[in-house]
């Protein structure tokens, strides 16, 4: 069978359909997930169907939301429980396929193409998934059939909640080409007013530009954007195993007091590892890239990242990479007002370690171990009831829990 068929089904409103389902009580009622409605700061992640209705949108600050909204219901981000929903959601999508490419925690495409003998053609798969996301995690779907990525990606996104949408080869022209150019994944809103300045509106006007014009405003993007527009996308759907859900997992703090010496670095990076290695174990992660960012008081800020030569969840090597990160491009001309930690380019618990001679593979095993007990004392009496030693240098310093604050960031097509 020469023709794919690929799905993308994406979670409604991810996180605050969950919300939902834990809050019955809010039933009826505008609800939005992010930021801390009590220090009045942070955007919004998501919001309900309700709360859209009413203005409330993606990005927008928390006052803005309540503007437009004013009853609105604000709870705080549990990532734990939304990364739990979507390997519940990955589970079911196994049933049918192991091509899964997970685009965030709340979207996935799935290559159906080996499944259509014994489970029937895509649109049928399409409402089995659908059928059960619904009975069994009680969250619903809007999924995309197409023959490629990029147009099952547009059918996801075509109609919603709870909708399924076709894009074959035979339809794409009529259903694809008079929409906005923006719709068309990565023409964002840069690329869609240079499109526009060109007279390019739709992503049939994209689709029939010349190269030349293209290639001259947006470059080599330009070409892979038309090829996009004339379904002439041929990537494959990745294979489920090692590849982690989620791009990276970070924290970041303002400390309580400027930070002035090593030490204070150290302490505060020590707390941030802790949070970074304890949501990686929590979700069966490990990262091959650690990443700091760092403001003074005067709002100079810089990232810097390194390679790690084994993937790691281990606290004391998360931390002692941070610091050696730090040391190497931090001169201290200014006291430091805020520092974070970045857990990148994860992989899962079943990629494959390469060994060698000069790591000491037993001493790894043994902290892996410590800080599976350290969790485990944690889940049970709370983040502060067991603490490094280090911590009790500068109790003000060590008292931020940042496991409670954190981010995580999803996969990008390319």
């Amino acid at each position: 069978m020469n023709t794919r068929i690929i799905l993308h089904s994406d979670i409604n409103c991810f996180y605050a359909s969950v919300e939902h389902l834990h809050h019955p009580e809010l039933e009826g009622k505008p609800v939005a997930v992010g930021g801390d409605p009590e220090r009045r700061h942070g955007i919004v992640l998501t919001a309900d169907y309700m709360a859209k209705g009413r203005g409330v949108k993606t990005g927008m600050a928390l006052w803005q939301a309540r503007q437009v909204c004013p009853d609105i219901i604000f709870l705080p981000p549990r990532m734990d429980l939304y990364l739990r929903f979507s390997r519940l959601a990955r589970k079911i999508y196994s049933d049918y396929t192991d091509l899964q490419e997970p685009f965030g925690i709340d979207e996935c495409w799935l290559d159906v193409t080996r499944s259509i003998g014994l489970k029937g053609e895509g649109l049928k798969i399409a409402k089995e998934i659908s059928s059960r996301m619904k009975a069994e995690l009680g969250i619903t779907v809007s999924i995309g059939v197409s023959y490629n990525k990029i147009f099952a990606k547009l059918g996801s996104d075509y109609k919603k909640p709870d909708a399924i949408t076709t894009i074959y080869k035979e339809e794409f022209r009529h259903k694809v080409w008079p929409l906005p150019a923006g719709n068309l994944l990565y023409v964002g809103r840069s690329t869609q007013k240079k499109l526009s300045g060109i007279g390019i509106r739709t992503i049939g006007d994209l689709a029939a530009a010349p190269e030349s014009c293209l290639s001259s405003r947006l470059g080599k993007m330009g070409i892979i954007l038309q090829s996009f527009a004339n379904g002439l996308d041929t990537s494959p759907v990745r294979q489920e195993g090692a590849e982690a859900p989620v791009k990276s997992i970070g924290n970041g703090v303002t400390a309580p007091r400027d930070m002035t010496a090593n030490q204070d670095i150290r302490i505060v990076l020590y707390t941030l590892a802790e949070s970074v290695g304890a949501r990686l174990r929590e979700n069966g992660f490990r990262c091959r890239v650690i990443e700091i960012s760092v403001r003074d008081n005067g709002l100079f800020s810089f990232t810097r990242q390194k390679k790690l030569d084994h993937p790691t969840n281990i606290t004391s090597e998360i931390a002692m990479e941070a610091f050696q990160l730090f040391l190497t491009n931090y001169r201290w001309q200014k006291p430091v007002r805020s520092i974070g930690i970045r857990a990148a380019d994860l992989v899962t618990d079943a990629f494959c370690d390469q060994l060698d001679l000069f790591t000491d593979f037993c001493r790894r095993e043994r902290q892996e171990r410590m800080d599976d007990a350290v969790d485990d004392i944690r889940r049970r009496f709370g983040f502060y009831s067991i603490q490094r030693g280090l911590m009790y240098c500068d109790r003000q310093l060590s008292s931020v829990n940042a496991k409670e604050d954190h981010t995580v960031h999803p996969h990008s097509f390319f």
